[in-house]
């Protein structure tokens, strides 16, 4: 396992973050915890979650996988998404931030967290609002840096600059969603992040499934996350997803390497990118990714996968400045 730096802060993360969506659904608490051992076997020291996955309950069995080694590992949690009924529990206003921080603390058994995303963009609330709240947080110590995931590169660059013209602390790291059928993030995210120095962990690296040849465009299984899950179903429905996977699976084959490993892989080698962040719902599920170091991304094989997706247009839209 290599590590590498997040950013400007100085922090050094394993090559691969382990993240914790499935502790407490899919993966129940005993199963997580061996899932969280092997990775630690492994060197993983990265550990991705949420106050909102699993309603809580994620939080609380990391909280217990990490009891006596908290100083040795690098915690991300999230705040924005509804935890509670009540109609201001919820969002990033200081209000719900500082109620969510608190209980994020208690259920992961730890005084600080190391980075703290703002799950998504609210509309709702001013920029500035949620950026003194965080940097509070900074202040008081129960968190070491602002981060966001699910945000547009105008909404972060738009942070940045009142963070800047304000000296309130500035987002250090962002979770954007990439993967071979989800390039988006290439055309302004990815750049805006490698121009301001920014840690970048990514997520959905397998397309629900759709980068591990369970499906195809002729096969398409009856149960799965992309068939049962609407929100995933939405997001990976349409037919031309389903060709790249399947050029990408056979791609694969020929090279002999498991496709779960090279999907890691490929988003992994971007040169931006800080650490992909995986997922897993037991320990063999998990060795498919975790074979990712073992894996030689040169340029020159990145490129070749890449042809087998769509180029996402450039920003300005003139398609024919495109390489």
């Amino acid at each position: 396992m290599d590590y590498c730096v997040v950013g400007e802060t100085g922090i050094k993360v394993s090559e691969l973050c382990m993240g914790t969506m499935s502790f407490g659904d899919i993966a129940d608490k005993e199963t997580s915890k061996k899932i969280f051992k092997r990775c630690r076997e492994a060197g993983i020291n990265f550990f991705d979650t949420a106050d909102s996955y699993s309603n809580g309950r994620a939080e609380e069995i990391l909280g217990e996988c990490i009891e006596g080694c908290r100083e040795d590992l690098v915690l991300t949690s999230k705040v924005y998404n509804p935890t509670r009924e009540d109609i201001n529990a919820r969002g990033l206003s200081r209000r719900h931030i500082m109620e969510a921080v608190e209980a994020s603390l208690k259920r992961l058994g730890t005084d600080y967290i190391d980075f703290y995303f703002c799950h998504q963009f609210d509309s709702r609330t001013a920029i500035e609002e949620t950026l003194r709240a965080m940097d509070d947080l900074v202040r008081q110590g129960k968190i070491l840096y602002p981060a966001a995931s699910n945000w547009a590169a105008w909404q972060i660059e738009k942070a940045l600059g009142i963070s800047r013209e304000k000296n309130l602390a500035r987002f250090e790291c962002i979770q954007p969603m990439y993967n071979l059928v989800k390039k988006q993030a290439e055309v302004e995210i990815l750049p805006m992040a490698q121009e301001e120095n920014l840690g970048v962990i990514t997520y959905s690296l397998l397309g629900a499934g759709l980068l591990t040849g369970k499906y195809n465009k002729d096969n398409k299984p009856p149960k799965g996350r992309l068939i049962d899950n609407n929100m995933y179903t939405r997001r990976y429905s349409r037919n031309f997803y389903f060709e790249v996977a399947q050029n990408f699976i056979e791609h694969a084959r020929k090279q002999g390497v498991n496709p779960v490993a090279l999907a890691v892989a490929w988003v992994k080698s971007h040169p931006g990118v800080t650490a992909p962040i995986i997922g897993a719902r037991n320990v063999e599920q998990l060795e498919d990714s975790l074979a990712t170091v073992d894996i030689n991304m040169t340029e020159k094989w990145r490129q070749q996968i890449s042809k087998l997706s769509f180029t996402p247009p450039p920003a300005t839209d003139r398609l024919e400045e495109i390489k």
